[in-house]
C-alpha cells in the first residue's frame, strides 16, 4: 500500500464533545471510559435494520443517536425511540458521535468512510469496503494516520464453527489445504434489481460477486491465505437487461500462495436458490459448510466443532436477502466494542477489507479481459 499521501489531507477533528473521553481508537496508553458509545447509522435499509436491532441488544454499551434513511421504519420498534433522523452528511459531520455505521448502497461506502474518518469518527462499514482497490487503500491510509478504528462487516468469520476451523487450519491440525470451493447459488428476481438500480450495475458494486458472494469469497481467502492468480468467466444469464447490466453468474478459479487451488461459483440467476456452501479439502479429509452449519466433517480422528445454533432462515439469504439472522453481526459488534475498550485492532480490520476488495476486483478483471490476473502475495 502506498504510504505517502498529500500533506493537505484533512486532520481528524477533536474528541467527540459529549463522550467526555478521548476519541475511541486513540493512541495506546490513553485513558478509557465506560460511557456508552454514541453511534450514528447511515442507511436504514434491511441491513441497517439488522445493525439497529443488534445495537439494541447491546444498549448497555451503545446508544443509537441518529439514523438516515428508512423513513417508513419505526425506530421505537427497533428499540431506539429517542434516535433522531438526519441526512447522511449531517450524521458524518456530527462531533458528538464515537462511531458511525455505514449501511448504504455500495458506491457510498468509500466516500462516507473517508468523510467520517476525517471528522474523527471510528467507522463500521458494511461489505465491501469500496468499489476498487485504490479507494480501499485510501481508507486504510486515513485510518492509519488518524489512529481510528475501521471494521468491515465480515460476520461469517466470527461464527463459532468458522473460528474453530480457522484456528485448527492455522495450527496444522486439519492437514494441508489442497482445494477450496464455494458455491453461492441464489435467486434474485428482476424486481429486486428494479427497486434499487445500483444493484444491477457493475460500476456501482452490483452483480453477484460483489453484492451476494462477497462473504463466502472472504471466508475462502481467510481460510486458505493470499491468492496469487485468478481466472474467471462471467455472464448475465437470468435477468432482464433493462434492470441488470452487471453479471449475475460468475465462475472463477484461484491459486493461493500455499499452492492450494480454489473455485468460486456465484449466481443470482438460479432457481429456486440454495444455501451458500463452502468446501475445504485437505491432505487428511474434507469439510463442508452449508450456510451456518458444518454438514460434512470427514477428518478421521479429528472431532468436529460443537453444534452451533442457526444464524439465519432455512435458506440463509438464498431467496430472501433479509434471511440472515443476527448472530454473526452480534458477534462482530461484540468484538468491535471490546476492541475499542481494550485499545486493540478489531478481528476484521480495514486491511482485511482491502484484501477482499483486491480479490473481488481481480475476479472482475479476469472475467472482463479473459486473462489470468497475477496478484503479488499479500504482506
Amino acid at each position: 500500500m502506498d504510504s505517502t499521501r498529500p500533506a493537505t489531507t484533512p486532520a481528524p477533528s477533536p474528541t467527540p464533545a459529549l463522550s467526555q473521553a478521548p476519541a475511541p481508537g486513540h493512541a495506546p496508553g490513553q485513558a478509557q471510559t465506560l460511557a456508552r458509545r454514541r453511534v450514528g447509522l447511515v442507511g436504514l435499509g434491511s441491513i441497517g435494520v439488522t445493525h439497529a436491532r443488534v445495537l439494541a441488544e447491546l444498549r448497555s454499551e451503545v446508544e443509537l443517536v441518529a439514523v438516515s434513511g428508512g423513513a417508513d421504519t419505526d425506530l421505537a420498534e427497533l428499540g431506539w425511540p429517542r434516535a433522531t433522523r438526519a441526512d447522511p452528511a449531517e450524521i458524518l459531520a456530527r462531533g458528538d458521535l464515537d462511531l458511525v455505521v455505514l449501511c448504504g448502497p455500495t458506491p457510498t461506502h468509500a466516500p462516507q468512510a473517508l468523510a467520517a474518518l476525517r471528522a474523527g469518527r471510528n467507522v463500521v462499514v458494511e461489505k465491501p469496503l469500496a468499489l476498487d482497490v485504490a479507494a480501499a487503500q485510501e481508507i486504510a491510509w486515513e485510518a492509519a494516520q488518524s489512529g481510528l478504528l475501521v471494521s468491515v462487516m465480515a460476520q461469517r468469520r466470527l461464527e463459532p464453527q468458522h473460528l474453530d476451523i480457522k484456528r485448527r487450519l492455522d495450527a496444522g491440525e486439519l492437514g494441508r489445504p489442497l482445494l477450496g470451493e464455494t458455491f453461492v447459488h441464489w435467486h434474485r428476481d428482476d424486481d429486486y434489481y428494479a427497486r434499487a438500480s445500483w444493484r444491477g450495475r457493475q460500476e456501482s458494486g452490483g452483480g453477484s460477486v460483489m453484492n451476494q458472494s462477497v462473504h463466502n469469497i472472504d471466508l475462502l481467502r481467510w481460510f486458505l491465505g493470499a491468492p496469487v492468480e485468478v481466472t474467471a468467466q462471467s455472464a448475465t444469464l437470468g435477468h432482464d437487461p433493462a434492470v441488470m447490466s452487471a453479471e449475475d453468474t460468475t465462475v472463477a478459479t484461484l491459486r493461493f500462495v500455499s499452492g492450494a487451488l480454489g473455485v468460486v461459483v456465484s449466481s443470482t440467476a438460479v432457481l429456486p436458490g440454495d444455501p451458500a456452501c463452502l468446501t475445504l479439502r485437505t491432505s487428511t479429509g474434507t469439510i463442508e459448510l452449508t450456510h451456518d452449519k458444518v454438514t460434512r466433517w470427514d477428518l478421521p480422528g479429528v472431532p468436529p466443532p460443537p453444534d452451533t445454533p442457526p444464524n439465519g432462515g432455512p435458506a440463509g439469504g438464498a431467496q430472501n436477502p433479509a434471511a440472515i439472522g443476527l448472530a454473526g453481526h452480534r458477534a462482530q459488534w461484540r468484538d468491535i466494542l471490546d476492541a475499542l475498550r481494550e485499545d486493540r485492532p478489531p478481528a476484521v480490520d480495514v486491511t482485511d477489507g482491502v484484501k477482499t476488495v483486491r480479490l473481488l476486483c481481480a475476479i472482475y478483471s479476469a472475467a472482463a479481459t479473459g486473462r489470468a490476473v497475477q496478484l503479488h502475495p499479500e504482506p
